[in-house]
């Protein structure tokens, strides 16, 4: 592969590993990048690679960085940077999402980005001759479906979950309807959560949102008068029945997968489930968090609204109705062509060593991830 890779979202974190796998493997990437309010683009990236190369103890090669929005018109691109997507660049990876899971306006998020964003990308690889388009999607563009789903299915009727899913599964169908793409590559991966090893998370949504919250409560708790703690040691009552499935994947794992992927072109126009075999119980990742949280004890009690909830019970159900839709029970996902494509790449289990290597990485991290910005050389003196 001689010409670069464009990736988008390449910030996130699925983009910062999908950087270190591609680059290890001789890929020349050029990433799409917007500004913050603190940082150039440019300024971004060099953090990012600059926290990469203290990990790793080396140094990656660096990408080349495009300034630009999926929420901006045109993307914000000027003609000199179309002019060399156009002239380098042979394969789109987009990989760029918004993982709001209620939108309240049909001209906001998740639509913005992941469907507006979308159709820009699309326009962008007609009008500088790109055909190849890679698009992370999310297993999740199967709704509230309770069947086997396989990876050549889409739209069969199937009710979403939330916007996102809805917004995801309307992005993947503007691309699938481009004409003038070949056959596109779809990976679709489920729950990413951390770095198998190390822990590592830079987004903390679904489970590590319960587990921050959950968290918090029982240190605000913990800290008040013994009183005030005995009142609340009854278990908390999840609106469970402990044997929902989700299904979680390493973002290492899913790096790895697509990397491996994008750099065979024989395997390219499938879709590929990234997804485990062995999902985790809502059972699992309630004993989970008793083991990582002090004084944390829970009980299921099945759906349905709770009767004379607790405090602690109020403000859980409180901050987590966001996620309302999250903790359903998984179906099994078909992953036909990523076993043939992958044979020697089963994905990682997540089970619940794992889930509590990767919560005391969280609680470690405080929940919060940004990379440091990296100081500007000093001019030369004469």
């Amino acid at each position: 592969m001689s010409d670069y890779v464009l990736l988008t979202g390449g910030t996130g974190l699925l983009g910062r590993y999908l950087i270190r796998e591609l680059t290890d493997r001789r890929v020349r990437l050029a990433l799409l990048v917007r500004p913050t309010r603190k940082m150039s683009a440019e300024q971004r990236v060099d953090a990012l690679m600059a926290t990469w190369d203290a990990q790793l103890g080396r140094q990656l090669p660096r990408p080349h960085v495009i300034e630009g929005d999926l929420t901006r018109p045109d993307l914000g691109l000027d003609d000199l940077d179309r002019d060399w997507i156009a002239e380098n660049c042979d394969l789109v990876l987009h990989n760029a999402a918004s993982l709001t899971f209620h939108g309240t306006d049909p001209d906001g998020e998740p639509w913005r980005s992941n469907v507006e964003g979308t159709r820009a990308i699309l326009e962008l690889c007609r009008t500088a001759g790109i055909a190849d388009l890679h698009q992370v999607s999310t297993a999740y563009v199967c709704g509230l479906r309770t069947d086997r789903v396989l990876e050549s299915q889409l739209d069969v009727g199937q009710e979403p979950g939330n916007d996102y899913e809805r917004s995801k599964m309307a992005a993947e169908m503007l691309v699938r309807e481009a004409d003038f793409l070949s056959p596109p590559t779809i990976y679709r991966p489920s729950i990413i959560v951390g770095d198998s090893q190390s822990g590592f998370s830079t987004t903390f949504h679904g489970f590590y949102a319960a587990l921050h919250l959950a968290h918090t409560l029982w240190q605000t708790a913990s800290s008040e008068s013994r009183s005030a703690v005995r009142a609340e040691q009854a278990p908390t009552r999840l609106t469970l029945d402990g044997n929902e499935r989700k299904n979680f994947v390493t973002v290492d794992w899913v790096a790895r997968a697509i990397s491996e992927i994008l750099v065979r072109s024989d395997y390219h126009g499938q879709t590929y489930h990234l997804t485990s075999s062995d999902p985790v119980t809502t059972g699992v990742m309630s004993a989970v968090l008793e083991q990582v949280i002090e004084n944390c004890h829970n009980s299921f009690v099945g759906p349905g609204p709770l009767k004379d909830p607790s405090n602690i019970e109020k403000l859980f159900y409180e901050q987590m109705q966001v996620y309302s839709s999250y903790w359903r029970d998984d179906p099994e996902f078909d992953t036909r062509n990523t076993c043939e494509a992958l044979p020697e790449l089963p994905a990682t289990a997540v089970d619940h060593d794992m889930l509590v290597r990767l919560s005391e990485a969280a609680i470690e991290m405080g929940f919060r991830w940004r990379d440091r910005l990296v100081a500007s050389p000093e001019p030369a003196t004469r």
